[in-house]
């Protein structure tokens, strides 16, 4: 999801749930409380999903499964790589996934 997108989706829901909650109660501190209760649960929720995938990263490369590559190698017309090659590829992109993960976590 591009940030852009993430950020005004973000947006419209904390306002709508503003906008709910002052047209139900009529009180500006319980929109303020309210809202700041559903922005922590947002962000509680997007920790989770990032910590689950970096969990469901790791179950996969302990399966012995290797990504699949841009097609197969009799595509392109060359040998398949012998498998010392596959498993360092493996490895170099599984620790760069988890990179990009673990920078999702960062401020």
């Amino acid at each position: 999801m591009p940030f852009r997108f993430f950020c005004r989706l973000l947006g419209m829901v904390l306002c709508s749930t503003a906008l709910t909650v002052y047209f139900v109660f009529y009180s500006i501190g319980t929109v303020v409380v309210t809202t700041l209760a559903c922005w922590l649960l947002l962000q509680l929720a997007y920790f989770a999903s990032v910590l689950f995938l970096i969990w469901q990263s790791g179950s996969v490369s302990r399966a012995g499964q290797r990504p699949e590559h841009f097609g197969s190698c009799k595509e392109v017309g060359s040998e398949p790589p012998d498998l010392d090659e596959a498993t360092n590829e493996s490895a170099d992109l599984l620790q760069r996934d988890q990179m990009v993960a673990m920078s999702l976590l960062l401020p």
